[in-house]
């Protein structure tokens, strides 16, 4: 996505047309998640995050897997298509624990829930027959994101009410008309299908599969700890197209090249991948600036157990970035007041309308 709306931008730019959306009512959807009983002999729930090694979303997959390892309600799996390096976008890289065969072997009846990121590819087959094959098992199916193309093309959607992306929302409802494409919904359940818009929607779909599984007040005592207030489905989907003036912030941004930086992350053992996560993927979408994490160990595991993988470069050869001292889910807007701090508003404003963010409601909370 990050790429496709640069693209967007420049051509929008040069033949000097500026995209107007219309706004469709929300029709009555109920968000009532109802998880299907466990596979036989397990006392809690199996999760399985799909990776794509070529390219998955940052945020998409790592803030599901810090929500729920931190929920403590669920065993949690990231499973990739092929051993070795998993490639995040727009930043970092983590090795995934079992591969999709592997996971097979290791459980015959499938996964309970099947979390989509966002991917590179979007067409990978070997994805879609996966989730296809997991779904028809009995799992639990929630995307993230862009993650609703995968579930699409497996034939999941087709009848069912989802969402997605702001920036995909058009060209996924054309393609598959027979589902019920609705705007403002942070997330829409289905059956056992739940989608949800951009990528800052994973932080309350990730709460709301806690509370689906383990209950109000446990969900409520997570949030607590990652600093989050409401996790439910409000969301005003008008804010989030493009105008004349992010075109121009986007178009100026990437082609001022000889201003663009690398900001180095420093990470170590116990890292909190959830605000790693959320700051390496806010600077890395500025079209100004790319973050990497660095360390002096050759692997890092996170505070909840992920397996990263640091950047070999020297820590002093690029500007540092601290990670904010706040809750996890803090970072975020920490984030997004340092980029302004740094870049202006109008490129805060642009990362946010990538992440699908609320800057400004969060700020007035």
């Amino acid at each position: 996505m990050y790429r496709r709306l640069l693209k967007a931008a420049l051509l929008a730019l040069t033949v000097m047309l500026t995209l107007m959306r219309g706004t469709e009512a929300a029709p009555a959807v109920t968000n009532d998640l109802r998880l299907p009983p466990l596979k036989a002999g397990r006392t809690r729930p199996l999760v399985a995050i799909v990776a794509d090694n070529a390219g998955t979303e940052t945020t998409d997959l790592l803030v599901p897997y810090g929500v729920l390892k931190e929920a403590d309600v669920a065993d949690v799996v990231i499973v990739s298509t092929h051993p070795g390096a998993v490639n995040l976008m727009p930043a970092l890289r983590i090795e995934a624990e079992k591969t999709l065969e592997a996971f097979d072997s290791a459980h015959q009846t499938g996964a309970d829930i099947v979390v989509v990121p966002a991917l590179h590819d979007d067409r990978n087959e070997t994805i879609i027959r996966w989730v296809r094959a997991q779904a028809d098992k009995g799992a639990f199916v929630l995307s993230i994101c862009e993650g609703a193309w995968i579930p699409a093309r497996a034939g999941l959607l087709e009848g069912r009410s989802a969402t997605t992306h702001w920036y995909a929302f058009d060209s996924i409802a054309r393609a598959f008309p027979q589902t019920r494409w609705t705007r403002d919904r942070r997330y829409v359940v289905d059956g056992n299908i739940m989608t949800t818009t951009g990528v800052s929607a994973s932080i309350p779909a990730s709460l709301s599969l806690v509370e689906a599984i383990a209950g109000r007040a446990k969900a409520a005592a997570v949030a607590s700890r990652l600093g989050i207030d409401d996790w439910g489905a409000e969301h005003d989907s008008s804010a989030f197209h493009l105008t004349a003036g992010r075109m121009w912030s986007i178009a100026r941004n990437a082609v001022l090249f000889w201003k663009h930086e690398t900001w180095a992350i420093p990470i170590a053992d116990g890292v909190d991948e959830i605000a790693l996560a959320l700051t390496a993927d806010a600077w890395s979408r500025t079209y100004r600036s790319q973050a990497i994490a660095v360390s002096t160990q050759t692997i890092v595991r996170s505070r909840r157990g992920l397996t990263l993988l640091p950047s070999d470069t020297a820590a002093n050869v690029y500007r540092q970035l601290a990670l904010p001292k706040s809750t996890s889910a803090g970072a975020l807007q920490e984030a997004l007041g340092a980029i302004a701090g740094r870049y202006g508003s109008a490129t805060a404003d642009i990362v946010a309308l990538q992440l699908e963010y609320g800057r400004e409601a969060q700020a007035a909370k």
